[in-house]
């Protein structure tokens, strides 16, 4: 598999769209704690901003899963086009892992 083909599955996102949706989730769990705190608390108005916010946390729950679920089948991708590559390239592979071990055992030796 030409290098130029594994290029097209590496996804975008990285690390920091996981962080972001821990974020997304631990304010969700908060919003959901105030509302089950609100309960208690009467007026139309006031039931009116639970349900909404009720709903909003659950579009918001259905699209973090799907972005979850996103990044993990762009993972699978990228595993499968690597081992595909590695396969059919070792030599190339085994060259590319042996340069890298150099730079990074460079840059560590320097700190």
């Amino acid at each position: 598999m030409p290098t130029k083909h594994l290029a097209e599955h590496t996804p975008t996102v990285g690390a920091s769209t996981d962080e972001l949706i821990a974020h997304l989730k631990a304010a969700m769990h908060d919003a959901e704690a105030l509302i089950k705190a609100s309960a208690n608390q009467g007026g139309e108005a006031m039931a009116a901003v639970r349900s909404k916010a009720e709903a909003s946390i659950a579009i918001a729950q259905g699209k973090i899963a799907d972005i979850d679920a996103a990044l993990r089948a762009r993972g699978r991708v990228l595993a499968e086009a690597s081992d595909t590559y590695v396969h059919e390239n070792p030599w190339q592979a085994l060259g590319i892992a042996a340069g890298l071990g150099l730079i990074i055992g460079f840059l560590a030796r320097r700190r």
